[in-house]
C-alpha cells in the first residue's frame, strides 16, 4: 500500500475549485520508527493525575522529552492529563500533551498538542493506524499518526499511537486559505435531527472548538433545517449549498469498509462538522478510529454487512442522501474507486505486516497492555491472522478479505448520473469560458485532458473548474 509522505491535495465540489491538503509527516509522525516520549512529573502530580483528576482536563505541569534515532527534543512547562471518553476507566489510560497551555502560542514541530492513545481496546494496535492511513491514502481527511513508546518519571508505559489533535492547528494545516470558519465537534447523541431553531439543544452534543466567543451555532442549525426540513424536490440542490455531499460519500464509503460502527451512520458519535468559510458549506471529518477491522460489542459481522443498509434508524445524512438517485450513484462510484485502488487486501497486509515488525518490540515490552482484557504478547504476535474472541470478532486479515470481498459483490454499478443542480449561473460561465488546461482526478493526480469514462475536475484558462464525466 502506498503510504502518504507529501502533500496531498484533491478537489472535491461541484462548480467551484476547493482544496484541502494533507500535511507531509515530520519528525513528530514518524513512520520508520517508534520515537520514544519522556515525560517527568512530581509524583504527587503523577498519581493524582490517574485518581483523583481521572475526568478532570487540568494540565498538569511536566516536562518532555522527544526522542527518536535522529533527534533529542527538551520541551519544558507541558500540561498533561488523562483523555479519552470510556478509556479513562482503562487500566492502560490515554494521555493528551498541551505544548502551549503554560507557553502561550507555543507549538512542538507545528503541534499545540499530541494525543497519545493506548488502544487497550485493541490487541493488534494496527487498527488506528490503519484506519487513518487508508482515510489519508483515499483522499479523505484524517489525522497524522505514528508509534510512539511512553515513559512518565521513566516508568515504561507502554506502546501509544500519536494521533494529531483535531484543532483550529488542524484545519489550518488542510486548509491554508480557508482555515477561520467554525469547527464542531459531534459527540455521542450527534444525530444530525433538528431540534428548533434555539441552540440550547445543539451545545450539548456539538461542541465549539474554534471562535469560541463568537458562539454562533446558527449556521449548523441552518445545515441541520435544511437536511431534515428541505422539501423533496428541493432537497439534493437545497443540501449541496450548505453541505460538501461528494466528501462525505467518499468518507462514508470508507468508514462502512472499516468497519467504523462508531461513527455517525451507526452510533452518531466520533465526527466533526467544519464550516468553510468561503462558501459557507460544511465538510465532515472523521475521528477516534480504533473500533474497527473486527472490533464489535453488538453481535454484528460488520465485514458482510450490507453497504445500503449499513447505518441505525434515525441518521438523516445517511439516509437522505442514499434515497437521492444522483447521490447514490455518487456513493456508488466512492465504492468502488476506493476498493480499486485503496482498499486491496494484499498491499493492506503487507503494509500491516511490516508495521507489526517495526512495534513488536516495544509492543511486547508493554505490560499494560494487559491490563484490561488480559492481552499477552502471543495475542499480538497472532492478531494480524487469528482473532483474539470476545470483543475482537475477527482477525484484521479475515476482516479486511471477507469485507473486500461482500463490498464488491453488494455495490451497484456508477452509472454517470448527472448532478440535477449543476444548470446555473457556473455553467453559462463556463459555456463562455477559454479553452481546458488541465485534469485531475478526485485524489488531485494530472490526467489528461482526455480522460474518458472517470470523473475529473478540468481547469480552464481563466482560472474556473469544472467537474466533468465523460463516457467513451
Amino acid at each position: 500500500m502506498k503510504i502518504l509522505y507529501g502533500i496531498l491535495i484533491i478537489f472535491v465540489t461541484q462548480g467551484v475549485q476547493a482544496q484541502f491538503v494533507h500535511p507531509a509527516n515530520n519528525n513528530a509522525f514518524l513512520q520508520t520508527e517508534v520515537a520514544s516520549v519522556y515525560v517527568t512529573m512530581s509524583s504527587q502530580d503523577a498519581w493524582t493525575m490517574v485518581n483523583d483528576s481521572l475526568y478532570s482536563d487540568f494540565p498538569f505541569v511536566s516536562s518532555v522529552i522527544y526522542s527518536s534515532s535522529t533527534i533529542q527534543d527538551t520541551i519544558l512547562t507541558v500540561g498533561i492529563h488523562v483523555r479519552g471518553n470510556t478509556s479513562r476507566d482503562a487500566g492502560k489510560k490515554s494521555f493528551e500533551l498541551s505544548f502551549n497551555t503554560y507557553v502561550q502560542g507555543r507549538k512542538y514541530r507545528g503541534l499545540e498538542k499530541m494525543k497519545l492513545n493506548g488502544e487497550h481496546n485493541d490487541v493488534s494496535i494496527l487498527r488506528s493506524k490503519l484506519a487513518n492511513e487508508l482515510c489519508a491514502q483515499a483522499g479523505i481527511i484524517a489525522p497524522r499518526t505514528s508509534y510512539v513508546k511512553l515513559f512518565i518519571n521513566n516508568v515504561y508505559k507502554g506502546l501509544y499511537i500519536n494521533v494529531e489533535h483535531t484543532d483550529d492547528e488542524f484545519i489550518q494545516k488542510r486548509f491554508p486559505n480557508d482555515h477561520t470558519g467554525n469547527l464542531f465537534k459531534c459527540s455521542y447523541g450527534s444525530d444530525l435531527t433538528y431540534h428548533g431553531a434555539g441552540v440550547g439543544y445543539y451545545q450539548n452534543t456539538y461542541e465549539l472548538k474554534t471562535n469560541e466567543l463568537s458562539n454562533d451555532y446558527s449556521g449548523l442549525i441552518y445545515f441541520i433545517n435544511i437536511l431534515n426540513n428541505s422539501t423533496p424536490t428541493n432537497f439534493v440542490c437545497d443540501i449541496q449549498e450548505v453541505f460538501d455531499v461528494d466528501s462525505y460519500l467518499r468518507t462514508l464509503a470508507m468508514e462502512i469498509l472499516m468497519g467504523q460502527w462508531d461513527g455517525y451512520a451507526y452510533n452518531k458519535n466520533n465526527f466533526f462538522l467544519y464550516e468553510r468559510p468561503s462558501d459557507g458549506k460544511f465538510i465532515f471529518i472523521e475521528y477516534d478510529l480504533d473500533n474497527t477491522f473486527g472490533i464489535d460489542w453488538f453481535n454484528i459481522d460488520w465485514s458482510s454487512r450490507s453497504i445500503y443498509s449499513w447505518a441505525n434508524a434515525n441518521r438523516p445524512l445517511y439516509s437522505k442522501l442514499l434515497a437521492v438517485p444522483y447521490f447514490k450513484d455518487r456513493f456508488n462510484f466512492h465504492m468502488k474507486d476506493i476498493l480499486t485502488n485503496d482498499f486491496q487486501p494484499s498491499t493492506i497486509l503487507n503494509y500491516l505486516q511490516n508495521t507489526q515488525n517495526m512495534i513488536s518490540s516495544a509492543a511486547i515490552l508493554d505490560d499494560f497492555k494487559g491490563l484490561d482484557y488480559g492481552f499477552t504478547d502471543q495475542d499480538f504476535l497472532n492478531a494480524i491472522d487469528q482473532a483474539w474472541g470476545f470483543h475482537v470478532t475477527q482477525s484484521l486479515s479475515e476482516y479486511i478479505e471477507n469485507r473486500y470481498a461482500t463490498a464488491n459483490a453488494q455495490v451497484l454499478n456508477f452509472q454517470g448520473i448527472q448532478n440535477p443542480c449543476t444548470v446555473g449561473v457556473f455553467d453559462l460561465e463556463m459555456n463562455n469560458a477559454s479553452k481546458p488546461m488541465q485534469a485531475f482526478d478526485l485524489l488531485g493526480r494530472e490526467i489528461p485532458l482526455n480522460a474518458k469514462n472517470c470523473i475529473k475536475m478540468v481547469r480552464y484558462e481563466n482560472g474556473t473548474v469544472k467537474q466533468l464525466y465523460e463516457h467513451e
